[in-house]
């Protein structure tokens, strides 16, 4: 029989220190955010299981836990992703006519975690922009992601770009057939990976067989990654259509001005990172940090988004883990204590009256309890309210 205290696998408590982080990391966040206009909103945990997961995809699907509810008897389901149900309240509940822009910041669960390490239960925040099909909100978004991971004091920032209209337009311009879905689905996951292998022996499969050029192109396309080199390299390497001319232009014209307004930003292409293909409809973007090998945001344009709750609206987003954030940065940073005011336990109204202004302004003031004068916590004392010449007064220690 297992301990009763024990968690399940993946998942964990938020310890206080960590905690402390976690939140305030969220703070800066949404404050951001809010300095670009965007408005909070709070999805629900549990939603109708088809709700939840309209036109989300099989792999969300799989990710996603699901229970009765006692209720209704109908089937629910705990979110795994809150960016559906933010398409959901833009489309049926705010149904504004012009540009709307939204953020969010909650728990979501995973039925198996991302990687070996990672939890089940992110802390995702995410914004999204609604209403402008321009390159504009491309941007917006993208600048508010790097914006954000900024004020939180990380710097060495990388953001690799892409499209995801190169691939259909790879294939168009190579005169492929349409591909059935396992064959593209495979293909897609191939080109994400950069497995050659794989790529060589899909391109004998299906539609693909029948056009000699597409394991070299295909092939080709993986190594299409780094620096400004990239786009020319594409606009030799791949077939001429109008998807790929317009999906390169468009990763020319966000890279010239991310470059302008980010010099301290790496910009860079991966053309064939495809990470939620079947979710994106045009540009992307991952960024990443130094000490850690995953990108701590992901974002794009997802036109289609909403357009399972009946309101297809161009939209722009990205989100990331608040954890694996915190994470990073403790690595980096440590997990500093904080800055406290000790102060003794007593019914003196002088003494507890000034315990109280400090606390009115800002300090961290923690009583010491009868008994407790040596516990240790998460925060550093280092001055105290002590009575000196009859008046109560801060001192250092």
């Amino acid at each position: 029989m297992s301990s009763a205290w024990l968690l399940p696998e993946h998942i964990a408590d938020v310890l206080p220190a960590q905690a402390r982080r976690v939140e305030e990391l969220r703070r800066v966040w949404l404050d951001a955010a809010r300095s670009y206009g965007y408005e909070l909103v709070m999805p629900p945990l549990l939603e109708h299981i088809e709700s939840l997961l309209s036109g989300t995809g099989h792999a969300l699907d799989l990710k996603t836990f699901k229970l009765v509810d006692q209720l209704s008897g109908r089937t629910l389901g705990v979110r795994a992703d809150a960016t559906p149900q933010v398409a959901r309240i833009d489309a049926h509940l705010l149904n504004r006519d012009g540009v709307t822009r939204l953020c969010y910041c909650g728990p979501v669960l995973h039925t198996r975690p991302a990687s070996p390490h990672a939890s089940r239960e992110p802390l995702q925040l995410g914004a999204e922009i609604y209403g402008h099909a321009g390159l504009e909100a491309d941007l917006e978004a993208t600048e508010l992601a790097l914006e954000g991971l900024q004020a939180t004091g990380l710097s060495g920032l990388v953001i690799d770009l892409a499209d995801v209209r190169l691939v259909n337009g790879v294939l168009a311009g190579l005169g492929v057939p349409s591909l059935d879905a396992s064959l593209h689905n495979a293909l897609i996951a191939a080109l994400t990976a950069k497995d050659v292998g794989t790529l060589r022996e899909l391109a004998k499969q299906g539609a693909l067989a029948s056009v000699p050029a597409a394991a070299d192109v295909l092939v080709r396309l993986t190594s299409l990654f780094g620096g400004e080199e990239v786009l020319a390299q594409a606009r030799e390497a791949l077939p001429r259509h109008a998807l790929v001319d317009v999906a390169l232009n468009d990763l020319a014209w966000l890279a010239k001005q991310l470059r302008q307004a980010q010099p301290n930003v790496a910009v860079g292409f991966d053309l064939s990172d495809l990470s939620g293909y079947a979710y994106y409809s045009g540009t992307r973007f991952a960024i990443y940090a130094k000490g850690h090998a995953d990108a701590l945001v992901r974002g794009g344009r997802y036109d289609e988004v909403g357009a399972v709750f009946g309101r297809r609206r161009p939209a722009v987003g990205f989100s990331l883990d608040l954890k694996i954030l915190a994470d990073l940065l403790a690595g980096l940073q440590g997990l500093s204590v904080r800055s406290a005011v000790r102060a003794p336990w007593g019914e003196d109204p002088a003494l507890r009256e000034a315990v109280r202004a400090l606390r009115g302004q800002g300090h961290t003031v923690v009583c010491v309890l009868p008994g407790h004068e040596h516990d240790v916590q998460e925060f550093d004392c280092d001055r105290e309210l002590a009575l000196v010449d009859g008046r109560w007064s801060v001192r250092a220690l």
